[in-house]
């Protein structure tokens, strides 16, 4: 029987596939991707050193939808732990078509997602009752299918559970196992982030990829329906650029500046204001700001005071 694995690319889930893969199981580990989070880069590289086979999925609109408004609602910041693992549990179900479905999940490591009760209600919500195996966890859960049936030696698996990660970080020693760290998580629990998409969610209804893609990168500020996107070095300058719309308009200084983008109607009063937070954070005095689709215009304004300034600022 085949072992499909929610793979991160994190300590938990390379080891979760390890202890498998010392009992003979093929593994097939799934990564799911979107906007949040993607180190589908990585998850390839390591799929391909450790020797097991790796599907790349996009999480499309229904995720949006999910994170707009989850059942059990969020975390820290925007982040719904709890939805979101069962929704790519129910992913993961589509592809898996009766093989073993396997996390890294460690019982009692995330306070809002992975304390005992927790795991049972996510198995119950995707419908899968002792028909997910948590190898790190396994000895202080109830047994699985897989494991009263025999396909799984429960002897072999662990029984960690905790914030600690003392046996996680001997085992990827032992076995020389490259990973993600934690910090390179998901976006969604960056209270900055958290900002910028409630924004977003209240000001459109219809959201692309470049909306969600453009989080991202700079200072971002709202006047009206107007998004104002603010580069703060030269590597969110370039992307700014790359990522511009055919609509969107563009905002620099002749000398030592931010590129800036403006999203929306582009209204007299979005374009003074982008242009004036171009010269803001820009090395320049009063001088004139070259704006529109490709640079084509010029305005000239002064630079705005502070407290005016972070009362447009998401």
């Amino acid at each position: 029987m085949i072992a499909y694995v929610l793979y991160s690319g994190g300590l938990d889930s390379v080891i979760a596939i390890k202890l498998l893969q010392e009992q003979n199981i093929e593994i097939i580990a799934v990564h799911f991707t979107s906007p949040f989070f993607k180190n589908e880069k990585f998850c390839r590289e390591t799929a391909k050193e450790q020797g097991f086979k790796l599907i790349i999925k996009k999480l499309g609109k229904p995720y949006l939808k999910m994170i707009q408004n989850p059942k059990y609602g969020y975390g820290s910041a925007i982040n719904p732990c709890l939805d979101c693992h069962m929704h790519m549990l129910n992913e993961i179900k589509k592809i898996a078509k009766g093989g073993i479905i396997v996390t890294g999940e460690v019982m009692g490591q995330r306070p809002f997602s992975q304390k005992s009760r927790d795991l049972q209600l996510i198995e119950k919500e995707a419908k899968l009752k002792n028909k997910i195996l948590r190898p790190l966890s396994a000895k202080l859960l109830p047994e699985t299918i897989y494991e009263k049936k025999g396909i799984v030696n429960r002897e072999k698996l662990l029984g960690i559970s905790g914030r600690g990660r003392r046996i996680q970080l001997e085992f990827a020693k032992k076995y020389k196992l490259k990973h993600l760290t934690p910090a390179g998580g998901c976006l969604l629990a960056d209270q900055e982030f958290a900002k910028k998409l409630t924004d977003l969610f209240k000001h459109k209804k219809i959201i692309s990829d470049l909306d969600l893609n453009l989080l991202r990168f700079g200072r971002h500020f709202r006047i009206s329906e107007n998004k104002i996107i603010v580069g703060r070095n030269e590597k969110e300058n370039l992307k700014l650029t790359e990522l511009k719309d055919q609509g969107d308009f563009i905002f620099e200084v002749e000398g030592i500046g931010p590129t800036t983008l403006l999203r929306g109607k582009k209204t007299k009063d979005a374009i003074k204001l982008a242009a004036e937070l171009t010269l803001s954070y820009s090395n320049e005095k009063d001088v004139v700001v070259n704006y529109g689709k490709k640079l084509e215009k010029e305005i000239t304004v002064k630079k705005i005071k502070r407290e005016e300034l972070e009362s447009y600022k998401i």
